[in-house]
């Protein structure tokens, strides 16, 4: 091939602004194909026709297994499924969240990098977390191209910022420009094709919905004293490649501020069950030591007078730690 003809775009929470620019910008004769996935709802509405008023004239379709691969089409992720690109086909792959989403765009980005290598052009949009950082690692890993939006220019900057920790990125700069900044990149001679990382081949692999188990991470992974929030299963340390990243036996796969998040919420949880049950069990032995003053028996009144008060601070303590954990830049306030 002759020019870079693979473009891959990602973004979540704010994209929808810059990806209409893009593709905006866009020539009608464009010499590449365009693939995006943006995270949706399973039951989004209206996605697939903001995306083609935005297009103009550039021909906008939900991916579907099998279909063909054309220069000039624009093909849009549908809900619940990893769009995966290979020898001139999409294919829907129902392989583990990433991330906590399907589609992901680290799926998307990888796979273009396997079977596209230099030909490819990816670009990391708008939104949170940090799913799309490890795949414009692997595209810039097997000679592609990364852009990424400037992240002052961005209504949610964490994507793009963790893009740029995570790889080299060729081009940063706002989304007004990428549109064009893509028409001149489409029509250059793309690099030389450089090997493909065996964890690259395996994880797309997983997205596409294959079997992954202890002795197929073992290669590209090792076993980490973390859970996996979504199935429960011993995570596994990535070995190789930005950012930090873990996955499970089951396939999902994590970053660490992905993981972070999921836990925050598991904790707060835990907090609140554990501080439910210490109110009601200091509420238990002040009715047992009510109980014992009425019926004579003062000693044993006072001693759970005093577990009461015990309890009392547990709960207390709990409390504080939540509020805490809520805002993180509240301070402690110390009992006196």
């Amino acid at each position: 091939m002759s020019n870079r003809d693979i473009i891959v775009i990602g973004g979540s929470a704010g994209a929808t602004a810059p990806l209409k620019q893009i593709l905006g910008r866009l020539p009608v004769d464009l010499p590449a194909a365009v693939f995006i996935v943006l995270h949706i709802p399973s039951h989004g509405i209206g996605i697939l026709s903001t995306v083609a008023s935005a297009a103009g004239k550039l021909p906008v379709r939900q991916a579907e297994s099998g279909m063909v691969i054309e220069n000039g089409h624009v093909y849009l992720a549908a809900p619940d499924h990893h769009l995966l690109i290979q020898d001139g086909h999409l294919m829907l792959g129902r392989g583990p969240r990433e991330n906590l989403v399907r589609p992901a765009i680290d799926a998307l980005f990888r796979s273009a990098a396997l079977h596209y290598g230099p030909r490819v052009i990816g670009v990391v949009l708008s939104g949170l977390l940090s799913d799309g950082a490890a795949g414009l690692n692997a595209i810039k890993r097997c000679g592609g191209v990364a852009l990424v939006q400037e992240p002052q220019d961005a209504i949610s900057d964490e994507m793009p910022l963790r893009a740029l920790e995570a790889t080299t990125v060729d081009l940063c700069i706002p989304g007004a420009r990428l549109g064009d900044v893509l028409s001149d990149l489409v029509r250059e001679r793309p690099g030389a094709i450089l090997p493909i990382p065996p964890e690259i081949v395996l994880e797309v692999k997983i997205a596409a919905g294959e079997r992954v188990g202890s002795d197929t991470l073992v290669d590209i992974a090792d076993p980490a004293p973390l859970t996996c929030p979504g199935c429960g299963g011993v995570l596994s340390e990535l070995k190789v490649g930005h950012p930090l990243r873990f996955r499970c036996q089951v396939g999902h796969a994590y970053t660490a501020d992905a993981l972070a998040k999921e836990q925050e919420g598991r904790v707060d949880e835990a907090l609140r069950v554990a501080l439910r049950i210490i109110e009601e069990r200091a509420e238990l032995v002040h009715r047992m030591a009510e109980d014992g003053r009425q019926s004579g028996r003062p000693a044993v009144a006072q001693m759970y007078d005093a577990r009461a008060a015990e309890y009392r601070e547990y709960a207390d303590m709990i409390r504080r730690v939540m509020l805490q954990s809520l805002d993180p830049k509240r301070p402690v306030r110390k009992e006196p």
